[in-house]
Order: structure tokens, then sequence, then C-alpha cells
């Protein structure tokens, strides 16, 4: 590596920036991520770890619901380096089966609920996990896989078993209202999470090393938009944690109540909300899915001191009616991710709380955070903030890969012990993402002389859907399958709750003929509702370039000009 792509200590500019309190280096224990449990769970054992709409778990009961649950994962044949995934929402089950798997030294896949038909199949043929956990609202999704590729073993919680006993009837009446299915599954390799949790656990921690050992695989588009499993290990996640934590300068361990809406399944909601809650004794109070209404009367009544989350669920929550009648003062210290944070949603939401909000940035290769504002210091309008802790940064000529001058634009690269071993199974993925322990992230940014980054564009067409992530080729090969349609361009449009959303440019094969609404469903019976576009506009050609390529970028001009 040259001279020039290993910044010295002064060439670090934002380490002048860094609040007092927050060192530029940390020390990071030698553990695997079940052992903060047994930590938490030996100095706050009776504090809740887990509150479920009046439900709660302390964290001497999660840890021996992991206990359990590794145990039950041992007798249906699981051992170190296998593969169990997570097909769960924000429920106990998940932090239970995230801890019991990692104890038998097992690979935990996430897996979006979200995701049905040839999204999941892809999936679970490419991880080939040897068991899944699941409620009985999601298993129909889990059936429908084709011969060859089924998981060999299901557990399956009832989703009512985790509310308190006066409200679980009430559960299935909701279920039942919105078309889920409430019966239990019969299938042969099907297994009760109940039974489950009954088994003695008596099951030693397997514990490999934390540098190499893989602890998650983690699903993304990465900069190519081919989906792929981001290997994370146990250091990788544990390191960004520490991260995390000393970065929150105003943190207070075995106090802090933690509200968990952003989904675990998404690496932001693991680490930021689930491990990082974990490790410093705080409590999470969990919501099924992000709906704001709701959100606001767990928020009144639990208390949460932390709340990370997404511009859209902020902005969701501002622009409730009832916001008034609400306590929000609880809070904090929010922390904004996976997209754009507007200014004005930043301090109106800040004005209602009385707390601090401020923008981050990572992604699933990076477990995730590599950027944050600081909480105590100053924050840049429009800067995603600092690299946290042992975390580099560069800005370089996305063809040469020289560094670029301070001001100047080119492609982010970040380098820290948060950053992945690579994709799985896939190692010339990993060569085009990962050179010399710099991770390229894909996104177009420039630095500022104090070494606040600031994203410009991104390098691909991903579209950011409340901060799920959306490849436009995967929607345009769905839409292709109908034969009316000859050209197809799936774009990101503004949308102002959810930042954006999928907008479909097509093209009509001559003499057909097919309606919006019909190509919209075609998409969400093949992918997850919210890649799906919503809305079509049809067009007698789409703009290309010399070599005939369509131009993204053109139509994505035109779908926020419109809106302006």
């Amino acid at each position: 590596m040259s001279a020039a792509s290993t910044p010295t200590v002064p060439e670090r500019p934002w380490l002048r920036r860094y609040p007092a309190d927050v060192p530029a280096h940390l020390e990071y224990p030698s553990q695997v991520i079940p052992e903060i449990l047994e930590e938490a769970a030996t100095k706050w054992p009776e504090r809740a770890a887990v509150v479920f709409y009046g439900s709660r778990w302390s964290f001497r009961q999660l840890r021996d619901a992991s206990e359990r649950f590794a145990a039950a994962l041992k007798e249906a044949g699981v051992v170190a380096g296998d593969r169990v995934a997570l097909v769960l929402p924000n429920c106990p089950a998940y932090p239970i089966a995230l801890f019991g798997a990692l104890r038998l030294g097992a690979v935990v896949v996430q897996v979006s609920p979200l995701w049905t038909g040839d999204d999941l199949e892809r999936l679970l043929a490419d991880a080939q996990p040897k068991v899944a956990v699941t409620l009985e609202t999601l298993y129909p999704n889990l059936e429908r896989g084709p011969q060859g590729r089924e998981v060999p073993v299901v557990f399956v919680a009832r989703l009512r078993e985790f509310y308190p006993a006066l409200k679980r009837s009430f559960v299935n009446l909701v279920l039942r209202r919105h078309g889920l299915p409430t019966a239990f599954p019969t299938s042969p390799r099907v297994r009760a999470w109940r039974a489950a949790l009954r088994r003695p656990g008596a099951v030693p921690l397997v514990r490999g090393d934390p540098v190499t050992t893989v602890a998650v695989l983690q699903y993304t588009g990465g900069t190519t938009g081919v989906p792929k499993a981001a290997m994370l290990t146990h250091r990788n996640l544990l390191a960004n944690v520490r991260q995390a934590d000393v970065w929150n300068t105003t943190r207070r361990p075995g106090e802090e109540v933690f509200m968990a809406s952003i989904p675990f399944f998404h690496i932001y909601g693991l680490t930021v909300a689930l491990l990082l809650a974990v490790a410093e004794g705080g409590t999470m109070v969990l919501q099924l899915r992000p709906e704001p209404a709701e959100l606001l009367r767990l928020i009144h009544r639990y208390r949460p001191t932390q709340l990370p989350a997404v511009p859209a669920l902020y902005a969701g929550l501002l622009a409730r009616p009832e916001l008034a009648k609400y306590d929000l003062g609880s809070i904090r210290y929010c922390v904004s991710g996976s997209s754009a944070l507007p200014p004005d949603v930043q301090r109106r939401f800040e004005a209602a709380t009385g707390g601090r909000l401020v923008e981050g940035y990572g992604l699933s290769e990076a477990s995730p955070v590599t950027h944050v504002n600081p909480v105590e210091g100053e924050r840049k309008v429009g800067s995603i903030g600092l690299p946290v802790p042992d975390t580099e940064q560069r800005v370089v000529d996305p063809e040469a890969g020289r560094p670029v001058a301070v001001g100047e634009v080119g492609e982010l690269e970040v380098k820290g012990p948060q950053v992945m071993l690579g994709y799985f199974r896939q190692p010339e993925e990993s060569q085009l993402v990962l050179r010399d322990g710099w991770l390229r992230t894909g996104d177009l940014a420039r630095l500022d002389e104090d070494g606040y980054a600031y994203i410009v564009d991104r390098k691909k067409d991903l579209i950011s859907v409340g901060g799920m992530k959306v490849y436009p080729r995967e929607v345009e090969e769905v839409l292709r399958t109908n034969p009316a349609v000859a050209d197809v361009a799936v774009v990101a449009a503004p949308d102002a709750f959810l930042g954006e959303v999928p907008k479909a440019y097509v093209v009509l094969a001559p003499g057909q003929s097919v309606g919006a609404d019909e190509l919209i469903a075609l998409a969400r019976t093949h992918l997850a509702h919210y890649k799906a576009p919503r809305s079509v506009e049809f067009r007698a050609s789409l703009p290309k370039s010399g070599i005939q390529k369509t131009l993204r970028r053109e139509l994505r001009a035109e779908a926020f000009a419109a809106a302006r």
C-alpha cells in the first residue's frame, strides 16, 4: 500500500473534532457475542431485558431461554458452522433464537419476513440453513419453496404466546381480521417453539476465534445490486457495538431503555437496537412493526431514553395529529440512518423531545456504523458526521482508486474492525469491494477540511424505501415477464413518508396493452411489497446512452423534478 493511502495521525482531521469523552482508539475484548448476554445477566439479572406489549423478560430469563433454545437446536442436529435462519419480526423469539444459535457456534442468517416468493427462494438456496425460526403467520412463506431447497427443521412460535395471558385471544382475533393464519402447521419438519423452551439448557458455549468466526450472514445487494450475504464476524459486530457505545456520551449503563422499532433483521436494528442494548444493560421495548401511531403510545407508556430509527419514522411521528397528547420527553438520544435526514425533521423532532437526534451512516458490510455526527459538538447540516473510533475514511477517484483532494467528489472508502470478512461464497464479488482492508462503499461523497463526510449521490441506482433497499434490476426483470412490456426502467421517486419509492417507466410492445395496476400486482406477486413500483408511467421510449444503456439517472431526475 502506498504512503498516500495510509493516512498518518496528523492527517486525520476528524480526530480533532471528537467530543472530549470519545477516544480515538478502543480496546476490543476477545469475546463472542453470547458473552455480552452472560455479562448482562451477571450484572443486572433482574433488570428487564425485553418488554413486549406488557410481557417482560429479565436478563437472567433471556439468558436461560437462549440456553434452552441452544439445547433444542443441538437436538435438531445443529453444530458449529451450521446456518440458522431467523424469519421473524421484532418479537421476543428474535433475541432468544439469536443468542441460542450463536451459543452453539452456528451462523445466524438474517431474513426479512417481508420477503416472499422469488426473493425468499433465492436466499434460502444460497444460505442453505439447517434450521429456520419463524411464526405461524409467516410459516406459509417457507412452505412454498421448491423441492430440494426446503429447510430441514423449522421451529414455529405462535405470536400470541409472547403476549400477556389476558391479551392472547385478542391477538388471534386481530390476526384473523387481517387474513393471517393462526393454526399451528402440521408438517413433520415443524417443531414447536414452546416445547423447545421447556428443555434443560445445559449447553456449553462454543467459542471460536472472534476475529475469524462468522456470526451473521447479512443479505445485501452491496454495491453491485446482486443480493449476497456479508459475512460479519463476532469481532466485527462487537467492535461496532463498542464504537457506537462510546460515541453516545450521554449513555448510562444499566439504565437505558431502547425503543426497538427498527427491524432486527436489518443490520442497523440488530447492532444499534439489540446488541447495543444488551451490551449496555438496556431494556429493549419491542415494536412488532414500526407504525407511528402505535409507536407514540409505546413511547408514552415505556419511557424510552434511546430511539434509533430511520428518517421516515421520525417524520411519521411528527406527522401524527395526536402528537401533542403524548409525552416524548424521556428520549435523550436518537441516531438516524439508512437515508438522508432532512434538517427540518431533525430540528422539529429535537424540539418535540428535548433530546438529541444525530445523523449517521453505515452499510451492511460494515456491521453497519462507520460515521455519526457528534452528540456533543458541531453538527454540520447535510453531513453524515465523522468516522467512529478506529475507522479510517478516504474519498478516491472511482476509476483510478487514487485519493482526491479535500472538497472533491469521489467514492467513499472506509477501513476498520467492523468491516466484513467478505461475501459468503462469492470471492469475486468480495474482491470488487475489498482491497487492502479498504471497503468500497459505492457511495459518492466529499470530505471537508474538518473530516466531516457528505454523501453526494449513490454510485449505483439503489432505492431506499424507508431504509429498506430495492435494486431496480430485480424489479425490472419481474416486470419484463409480462409480454406487453418491451422495455422498462425502475428508479427512485420521492415520497413524503418513506423518502423514496420505486417508480417504473414502461415502453409497451407494439399492439400490446397492460394496465399500471396489473404490473404493480405482478411485482407484488414475486417480490416483497415494498419493492413493487408505487406508480407506472408509460413512455414511447426510454433515454439511452451511446451504447444503448438505459439512463436511469435521467428518469430519476425527472421524477424528482416533477415532485418539486
